[in-house]
């Protein structure tokens, strides 16, 4: 495949290791074990959500073991967008493309009000959402100094999170109670019934945000120095790590009280460790604060994201071309940074339209974003069947293993969640539409600058072979 690049675009810097490669795969997830995942509870309870999540924890390790054939065979910045683009053509690429940035924009709000949310629990005078602006700000500009530095923060900030989670499940386990977590556990009731099935479905957008992102890693293809080996080795360990820690952190979180007081809420781990060691324990101090350290793990993992998808994008001319452009001395993309950045600080003071439905603003933005993921999730598995079928002479350094079934599964899955979160979230669904809808308007409108980057990358292509 020609990858097509935009006028005064360069290429990535392949720096990044299979351990830094792991720290991204489980940072750009891992704030989805500190909030986000308690509001499924509100709908489903704690068994029904346990059903839910065991249901979406199979999928995303069906996906992922499915996907790393797609990343180590055409590693490429733009991840998803690549795959299909090569399987469907420019239409195909942008729909995925168009479903990872609503994906990677969206998720980061959510996570930056829920650092604002952490914050306030020490500074009750402190408002969240100026907290979630400054982490914008901050990480931001780490983002924009180097892919290194930016890697090496990412995988030490996320071993910590990984650590505190334990810590959580330690510090709780004295007071854990079976009877806690199962009482009203089917959506309120204490017995299942087909009443509690609506809850169940209703909660997968939530049981997603366990594991939401972690396909980010393709984004990271170019920067890594050995694709073939590292990414297949960073997905698996990550995706492993990443459900072991979701069941711990949800079971151990819900044997702590009254679990209903936890649903809802931005902040449900130091909410639960108070109903065990009470207010002024130094173990809720810390949690608080190195609580932090799993937002901002993923907060600052996803901004790589989303800057590289940007770039990505520009590069083949599916975005203007200054989004295109490295930082002359950091080589970092941070004209891409600084544009997701906007749309994200806009999204946290869009209270009026993100509040639909009666939901709370970052109930709203997870759904969103979840709705990005599993369109990209969608078009993904299908390129893999597609390249199969068109490509199978394509060198593939990694094989999806018990191919067809495993690809099939998520692929059914995906669908399946598609399905009932536009059912269930039908206003925010039509939003999610709306946006795609106005992006293939600029796609169609743009087809003419798409084929001058074609162009000019084919001439620079011939004069390179002469």
């Amino acid at each position: 495949m020609t990858t097509t690049t935009a006028p005064g675009a360069t290429t990535l810097r392949p720096v990044l290791g299979t351990l830094q490669l792991w720290g991204i795969a489980v940072g750009l997830v891992i704030s989805g074990e500190y909030f986000g995942w308690s509001f499924g509870w509100a709908s489903a309870g704690t068994l029904g959500f346990l059903v839910t999540t065991v249901f979406v924890a199979a999928m995303y390790t069906s996906f992922i073991f499915s996907f790393t054939e797609l990343t180590t065979a055409i590693p490429h910045a733009g991840g998803p967008f690549a795959y299909s683009r090569r399987a469907f053509g420019p239409t195909g690429g942008y729909l995925a493309g168009a479903a990872v940035l609503i994906e990677f924009v969206f998720a980061p709000p959510a996570i930056a009000l829920a650092i604002g949310a952490y914050l306030n629990v020490q500074f009750p005078g402190l408002d969240p959402k100026l907290a979630a602006v400054g982490a914008y700000l901050v990480f931001m500009t780490l983002n924009i100094l180097g892919v290194q530095i930016a890697a090496t923060f990412e995988l030490v900030i996320t071993v910590v999170a990984v650590v505190e989670l334990l810590v959580f499940m330690g510090v709780v386990s004295p007071g854990f109670s079976m009877a806690n977590f199962t009482q009203g556990g089917w959506a309120g009731q204490d017995q299942f019934s087909l009443a509690a099935v609506g809850g169940i479905v209703a909660a997968i957008p939530f049981a997603i945000w366990f594991f939401l992102a972690i396909e980010g890693v393709a984004m990271a293809a170019e920067e890594a120095k050995d694709p073939r080996r590292s990414i297949p080795r960073a997905y698996i360990a990550g995706i492993l790590t990443l459900v072991a820690l979701a069941f711990g952190v949800m079971v151990f979180a819900g044997g702590a009280g009254d679990w209903t007081r936890l649903a809802n809420i931005n902040d449900p781990l130091p909410q639960a460790m108070k109903l065990i060691v009470g207010e002024s324990s130094g173990w809720l101090h810390m949690l608080v604060w190195l609580g932090l350290f799993g937002l901002v793990a993923s907060f600052h993992g996803i901004i790589m994201g989303y800057s590289r998808q940007i770039f990505a994008l520009a590069r083949e001319g599916y975005l203007p071309a200054p989004l295109a452009v490295l930082h002359p001395r950091f080589k970092t993309p941070h004209r891409a940074i600084l544009a997701g950045g906007v749309v994200g600080i806009a999204a946290i003071f869009s209270d009026e339209w993100l509040t639909l439905g009666g939901n709370t603003l970052t109930a709203n933005i997870v759904t969103m974003s979840v709705f990005g993921a599993i369109l990209m999730y969608i078009l993904s598995m299908l390129s893999l069947f597609k390249l199969r079928a068109s490509e199978p002479a394509l060198e593939r350094p990694f094989r999806a293993p018990f191919y067809p079934v495993l690809p099939a599964f998520a692929l059914a899955g995906a669908g399946v969640c598609l399905a009932t979160m536009a059912w269930f979230n039908a206003l925010i669904a039509a939003v999610f539409a709306g946006f795609l809808a106005l992006g293939y308007v600029y796609f169609l409108a743009t087809r003419g600058r798409r084929e001058g980057v074609a162009a000019t990358a084919g001439a620079a292509a011939a004069t390179g072979s002469t």
